[in-house]
């Protein structure tokens, strides 16, 4: 058994601000409007390619990634300087989103046959297979072995395995199907259907449509809350956004926002969702305790914003020299259990790399071990906090 030094193990993090942001792609200005989540107000403007719409933030909050349908390319957006720091040519791009490990960009094109992927560290171009053209939304299931690619032209959803990069099966769904998510807990695919007014709720281990939902008129964008209970759909026709209760899939609110909805996101936290209003050039911000829209913010011409436009990382996270060294976890990478041991009391939250909280515990002084038994492999954040600071460290399930 490796036991592991906090700060001789990873480059040690200490928290130093809430600063969440959202990246709200204007299709009508070729600019992005960068929001501060917590006063709900512009920070920057940023100048990308022609006609952005799809938008995806890396699960690190280093970069966004943008999709220019009518320039043909993909902006990647630093987010430290909220500057295009790369432009790589994609023909007719048009959904995005960014693999849980941040290594892969899977790049929808509105025009081929294929889908694009995007390798983070290189920028090189690799093609799948299988498709047809008209896909349109795109998401990565939380464990990074799937992609689901809605596609208008042939009303279905296609399944990728993103260890061969093969489509692995084809579920056909409503009519014009275009926004998709997909659960926290990688078990359930909804689809929002344009042309059907319905969302299609695909059930991941079989690959079959097991409930559709009548939803608001024209359904674009769609969104799912951190814990998995409610899904946001907006509806593009109807001036509206509707609230799913996933245990019953019954829609049990519908919300009046902007004209012409388009893109929607739930903060990390859950609290809030953010909806772009392409006709009317704001963006509605929803109270999720009272379902009622709480805020509204001015950005650019046409706001689209479709994808995951919300950074849900550790935002404000800076990376540390040296800190006491009074905190050991280990082992790492581990399998059931990790063990904490700290020389004061503390409390502890585990998180998945969406920022989303999955365990929370107050720890006395000394060792504590923690069961990580129920939690899928993958990677994730332990946020540890004391009267003096918050430390944070990753360690890997295996």
């Amino acid at each position: 058994m490796k036991k592991l030094l906090l700060f001789l193990s990873f480059a040690s993090l200490t928290i130093i601000a809430n600063a969440q942001t959202a990246y709200i792609t204007n299709y009508g200005d070729n600019t992005v409007s960068v929001i501060n989540v917590a006063t709900n107000t512009v920070i920057d403007t940023i100048t990308v390619g022609s006609s952005p719409q799809g938008v995806s933030v890396s699960p690190d909050g280093t970069r966004v990634y943008i999709t220019n349908l009518n320039s043909n390319t993909v902006s990647v957006i630093n987010t430290t300087t909220n500057t295009v720091s790369d432009t790589i040519i994609v023909a007719s791009p048009a959904g995005v989103s960014v693999s849980p490990d941040g290594t892969k960009v899977y790049v929808t094109m509105w025009d081929d046959n294929t889908v694009c992927v995007i390798n983070t560290a290189t920028n090189a171009v690799s093609f799948i297979n299988g498709v047809d053209s008209g896909s349109v939304g795109v998401s990565v299931s939380p464990d990074g072995s799937k992609v689901y690619v809605t596609n208008e032209t042939d009303n279905v959803t296609y399944v990728i395995n993103c260890a061969t990069n093969t489509v692995s099966a084809t579920i056909h769904v409503g009519g014009n199907p275009v926004g998709v998510c997909v659960s926290p807990d990688g078990s359930k695919v909804y689809v929002a259907n344009e042309t059907s007014n319905t969302v299609s709720v695909i059930n991941t281990a079989t690959n079959i449509v097991s409930t559709t939902i009548t939803v608001g008129t024209w359904p674009t964008g769609i969104s799912v809350s951190p814990d998995g209970s409610r899904v946001y759909v907006a509806n593009n026709t109807s001036n509206t956004v509707s609230v799913i209760n996933t245990t019953t899939n019954i829609v049990t609110k519908t919300i009046a926002v902007g004209p012409e909805p388009h893109g929607i996101s739930v903060s990390p936290d859950g609290s809030k969702v953010y909806v772009a209003n392409m006709n009317s050039n704001i963006v509605s911000v929803i109270n999720t305790a009272t379902n009622t829209v709480s805020d509204t913010i001015n950005v650019g011409n046409s706001p689209f914003a479709l994808g995951n436009f919300i950074s849900t990382h550790l935002a404000g996270i800076a990376a540390q020299s040296m800190v006491s060294a009074n905190i050991f976890i280990y082992p790492n990478p581990a399998k059931n259990n990790i063990t904490i041991e700290t020389l004061q009391k503390s409390t502890i939250e585990i998180l998945n790399i969406q920022g989303q909280t999955i365990i929370q515990q107050q720890l006395q002084q000394g060792k504590t071990d923690i069961s990580i038994s129920g939690l899928a492999k993958g990677i994730y954040i332990l946020s540890l906090t004391t009267n003096e600071k918050t430390e944070v460290v990753k360690f890997v399930k295996e």
